[in-house]
């Protein structure tokens, strides 16, 4: 055939594709699907002889992905009817990677691949086949583009990509709880064979757990798994592709499976009898000792309160829980005294706070113990017989005088000796003494009470055995009024008689006053016998007292 002189005359390309496959394991690329792509001329450019149309003419160009070998890789051949072998037709490939990956060879239209190719880099790459007359270097076919499918192996393995991971289940849950889904990813084409066909199997944690191979999820395969027997397990979960037949790939990667507490244990005390020691002298409110169940569990449910359970333990100490809610704090509510009670017992319980009912049949959640508290007896100050005392002596008494007597004792089972004393820094230590043996107060001096009417003082008791223990008591001494002043009158200035005064009309007022107190302070107003009487003028005593104040009226009469 001689070459066309005009564009409705091309020449016809066959694009022949020859496939190589290499033995990967993988099964063979699909029968090419023919495909007849013909060149559609312009209405203007009708062939006058009537030819049939010819156009390009292949099948699918598939390239297997990481080829391995010396030589280039057989890719597919470019051919056209109107190439006679003579070397006329020369063929020309452009497009993605035309040059440095696939070359062709201009007088065969051999297509080769010269490089390893990754499909997961990428998937197909798009070119354009042309044939043109190598001494006219004009168009035999016009170009077109076909695609190169690098085809996929399986060399990828499932990866884990987000491992290894961390899940948590309750304990004692039941069979089948959903415990983690687990999901890999492999790099292989999902459309073509099982290269990215996943199964998911378990390679350590059986009997535990159980991992379902399609979706990948674990699930609980024990009942009653316990925490405080076992807190984690290391389960190790394996994809494999290739729908896990032999020969697939796989990838596996580890889940750290935690059990969470749940409250399914009751509390225990150690030991069902305490012994603690607490002196008399403890005060009261404050703690004197802690006590603790013990619980296996963890967080809230562990947490209890406690209580005294008998009647004479809860009315004289109180037990609250610490902060913690894990150890009762006992505490004392009433003043303890080693010689009207030695010991005391209390039945204390403790009792977790939150119950969960599902587990109610591993119950009763709570316990009880017994705890003697024996009281230490300490040497303690001597006590009085009072809270405070009143004595009272008269005034004027001579040096010496009894005011009267305070009283302490040692309330120890020793019952030591007592000694006595005025504290020297209160006041009126120096208006009395005390006998050291007996208490007994005396003045030291005779008294005024216009001076001072109350006295007061601290008495200290020592014991004799040891002086350091101190009781105080305050003491108030009053003194007793004797008739011991005269009444005076508070002015002596002479009486003034106006001469327009008229009879019974009154002239001046006298006032005098007592210093004693009440009946020695009263007094009456008379004038003095030893003088002449004079009738002009009367004295009459109102009789009126205040403030040991009394008034008398001076009148005159003529």
């Amino acid at each position: 055939m001689r070459a066309a002189s005009s564009p409705a005359c091309l020449s016809p390309l066959l694009l022949c594709l020859c496939v190589l496959q290499r033995s990967y394991g993988t099964p063979s690329a699909p029968s090419p699907t023919f495909i007849h792509n013909q060149t559609k001329l312009p209405d203007g450019n009708k062939d006058s002889h009537h030819r049939p149309k010819r156009g390009w003419i292949w099948n699918q160009f598939f390239v297997l992905e990481e080829h391995i070998g010396p030589d280039a890789q057989y890719v597919g051949k470019l051919h056209s009817n109107s190439d006679k072998g003579d070397g006329s037709v020369q063929y020309l490939l452009s497009g993605e990677g035309a040059g440095n990956i696939f070359t062709i060879n201009e007088l065969t239209g051999d297509i080769h691949a010269k490089k390893s190719l990754d499909r997961e880099k990428k998937s197909h790459y798009i070119l354009h086949a042309q044939a043109v007359d190598r001494f006219t270097n004009r168009a035999v076919e016009p170009e077109s583009e076909f695609i190169i499918k690098v085809q996929d192996v399986n060399d990828n393995a499932p990866k884990f990509p987000d491992g290894p991971f961390s899940a948590f289940v309750p304990e004692m849950a039941d069979i089948g709880t959903s415990v983690f889904q687990i999901t890999a990813t492999d790099a292989d084409d999902p459309t073509y064979g099982n290269s990215a066909k996943i199964v998911y199997s378990i390679l350590q944690g059986q009997p535990f757990f159980t991992v379902d191979p399609k979706t990948g999820v674990i699930r609980t395969a024990l009942p009653n798994m316990d925490r405080e027997t076992r807190e984690m397990y290391s389960v190790i979960i394996q994809a494999k592709d290739m729908a896990g037949s032999v020969g697939g790939l796989s990838g596996s990667t580890t889940v750290n499976i935690s059990l969470t507490d749940v409250n399914d244990n009751p509390p225990q005390f150690p030991q069902k009898n305490y012994q603690l020691y607490v002196p008399e002298s403890a005060q009261v409110g404050k703690a004197v000792g802690k006590i603790r169940a013990n619980d296996e569990d963890l967080g809230i449910n562990s947490e209890m309160t406690y209580r005294i359970t008998n009647e004479e333990g809860a009315a004289m100490f109180s037990i609250s829980t610490d902060s913690d809610k894990r150890e009762g704090i006992i505490s004392l509510r009433m003043p303890l005294d080693y010689e009207k009670k030695k010991a005391y017992s209390l039945n204390i319980e403790g009792i977790n706070t939150h119950l969960d009912p599902r587990f109610s049949y591993l119950g009763p959640f709570k316990d009880t113990t017994m705890l003697k508290l024996i009281i230490g007896d300490v040497d303690e100050a001597p006590v009085f017989t009072m809270d405070y005392y009143i004595m009272d002596v008269y005034e004027n008494a001579p040096a010496g005088t009894e005011v009267g007597m305070v009283t302490a004792q040692d309330p120890d089972s020793t019952r030591s000796k007592v000694r006595y004393s005025i504290d020297q820094n209160a006041e009126g230590d120096a208006l009395f003494s005390i006998d050291v043996d007996s208490g007994l107060v005396t003045t030291t001096r005779s008294l005024d009470r216009e001076e001072v009417a109350w006295h007061n003082i601290t008495v200290m008791a020592s014991e004799i055995d040891n002086p350091n223990l101190v009781s105080y008591v305050p003491v108030t001494v009053q003194v007793l009024d004797v008739n011991d002043n005269a009444p005076y009158i508070a002015t002596d200035s002479p009486l003034v008689v106006c001469e327009g005064f008229k009879a019974g009309q009154v002239i001046q007022t006298i006032r005098a006053t007592d210093k004693d107190n009440f009946a020695n302070g009263r007094f009456t107003f008379a004038l003095p016998e030893d003088l002449p009487a004079n009738p002009n003028f009367t004295l009459k005593d109102n009789e009126v007292q205040k403030s040991q104040c009394f008034r008398a009226l001076f009148e005159f009469v003529s």
